[in-house]
């Protein structure tokens, strides 16, 4: 249904793609991978024609719907969360507004309730309704939320909606640009179920490797400007990816001992006329075979390094007594208990809003607590890293000063090459830290709590504005930490790696479970309870 023909597109002087290929059939599921800035989102806006290739087509097949969720959602208008997700005209949303209001005044018999219900059943509005709600308690919203003004929402829920909304229309080819960004684990998982069943093609950006596999059948890599395919989900392409590798390799490696032992006829009968023709042949079949000789370039490494052990620290390393917390008239914790203990490798799972990211603001002393106590052990050496949050960083210093600074046993080389696997390659290092974007900062503080770190660990999402090979070296990282860790995630593969210890927080709640992320799934019943809905 999408076919692309030798396309070119080139940005900034910097060539994206040239003269490559990529096909999505209908009802395929695809997953576009690459490093950022390959172009990944560009090749989405070229897609929807936001954009103009330098060079090449673009097809549609002209009875193919197309839905796009971005990355990022535009501000609402005056429209409730039930009618951005059914994705319904001004026309029809008055007509909502109308027949709810004859209903609440028992007037069901006037003119201006009938008209409204007419626009309404044009619309096909009663079977938008029940899909959309279903959708919506799936993503994570509330019955009470569903009539609410969109615009008291966050981004994050706004996107949700928006979300809904495509998975209400059902469009042919469903582009979705990094969907689980601002999805909780339990929506997340729901998500997955739901797509599993979708009728129309997907094709996908994702950062989320554990998300791809559960969904994807086919996968195209941006590499050397061209669209690569591979068949299979995320873990399969990267086995294939390094099987092709060695076998270029060992092509070129062939190719090279076939020049070499061309070379050595011409080396040795170079001054013999009798052999004159033949040397002139094998010096041109030589010069053919240079043309084509390409030294493969090797796939993208994951970068290992040693974080230094962090000082040892209490066997009690915080401890929560009868913590009140409430924001206005809204409780989020109305005495709650908590103990962490060296070692402990806890992730933090439940509903966006159920108070994750405040309790560990709560901890971090970030907060000032209403009622009971937070103790930090005496020894006790805390870092908080928050995705919102430039912490401690000095706007005049460059990215490297910041880092040597963090670590003076460090050297140069060493931070250079820890910093280029969280993506700050080459001159990148030498920016202040006041150009910096916010994810830039993000990123730079990780670095630092890796070169120097606390022995207990506090983290909020930190995989976000990281590609899938950084997020593999923050796993590798953190798997030989020997400090505390307390985080929250929505990637569950960054959760299988490390988490031990799960605690489940809803409703002002602390539900302790004594293992990872595939133990919770399976004692807590939520697996099971947040994916039933497919698409229908």
């Amino acid at each position: 249904m999408l076919n692309i023909h030798q396309l070119t597109k080139t940005v900034g002087g910097r060539t994206l793609f040239e003269d490559a290929k990529l096909t999505v059939n209908w009802g395929e599921r695809v997953a576009l991978v690459g490093p950022n800035g390959a172009g990944k989102s560009t090749l989405f806006r070229l897609i929807l024609g936001q954009d103009e290739p330098d060079a090449g087509t673009i097809e549609m097949d002209e009875y193919g719907i197309v839905g796009y969720l971005s990355q990022e959602s535009g501000d609402p208008g005056e429209e409730t969360i039930m009618e951005l997700a059914t994705g319904i005209t001004p026309e029809v949303a008055n007509a909502m507004k109308v027949m709810r209001e004859c209903e609440a005044k028992g007037d069901h018999t006037s003119k201006e309730f009938a008209d409204a219900q007419d626009t309404f059943d044009a619309a096909n509005g009663y079977a938008l309704e029940p899909k959309a709600k279903k959708i919506l308690a799936g993503l994570g919203y509330k019955e009470e939320e569903f009539n609410k003004p969109a615009k008291e929402f966050s981004g994050g829920w706004i996107m949700r909606a928006n979300l809904a909304r495509l998975l209400v229309q059902e469009p042919d080819l469903l582009m979705l640009d990094e969907p689980t960004n601002h999805l909780d684990l339990l929506s997340l998982i729901w998500l997955q179920r739901y797509l599993q069943n979708y009728p129309g093609a997907l094709f996908v950006i994702s950062h989320d490797r554990d998300f791809m596999d559960e969904i994807i059948e086919t996968v195209y890599e941006i590499d050397e400007q061209k669209f690569i395919n591979y068949t299979g989900n995320y873990s399969a392409y990267e086995v294939e990816r390094e099987k092709r590798y060695e076998q270029k390799v060992a092509k070129y490696r062939s190719q090279q001992k076939e020049i070499e032992r061309i070379q050595e006829f011409v080396d040795k009968f170079r001054n013999v006329g009798s052999k004159a023709s033949q040397v002139n042949e094998r010096m041109k079949m030589i010069e053919k075979l240079k043309a084509k000789l390409v030294k493969p370039q090797a796939p993208r490494k994951i970068f290992k390094f040693n974080i230094p052990d962090p000082p040892r620290s209490n066997q009690i390393v915080a401890e929560l007594k009868q913590v009140k917390q409430a924001y206005g008239e809204k409780v989020i914790y109305d005495g709650i208990d908590l103990i962490i203990e060296r070692g402990d490798r806890t992730v933090l799972v439940g509903p966006n809003g159920a108070g994750k990211s405040t309790l560990m603001k709560i901890i971090a002393g970030y907060v000032d607590i209403q009622g009971g106590s937070c103790e930090l052990g005496y020894a006790t050496k805390m870092g908080y890293f928050s995705q919102h949050r430039a912490l401690s960083l000095n706007e005049s210093n460059t990215v490297l000063d910041e880092v040597m600074e963090s670590a003076p046993d460090l050297r140069e080389d060493e931070a250079r090459s820890i910093l280029g696997s969280f993506l700050f390659r080459r001159n990148d290092v030498m920016k202040r830290v006041r150009v910096l974007s916010g994810g830039e900062k993000s990123r730079l503080n990780l670095v630092k709590f890796l070169v120097n770190p606390p022995n207990l660990l506090l983290m909020d999402e930190p995989t976000t504005h990281l590609d899938i090979l950084s997020i593999e070296a923050l796993v590798q990282a953190l798997k030989q930490y020997k400090g505390t860790l307390l985080f929250i995630s929505h990637d569950v593969h960054f959760i299988r790696n490390l988490a031990e210890t799960t605690i489940h927080v809803n409703n002002g709640t602390l539900t302790k479970y004594a293992g990872g992320y595939d133990y919770f799934l399976e004692k807590s019943g939520l697996n099971d309870d947040r994916s039933a809905v497919t698409a229908s």
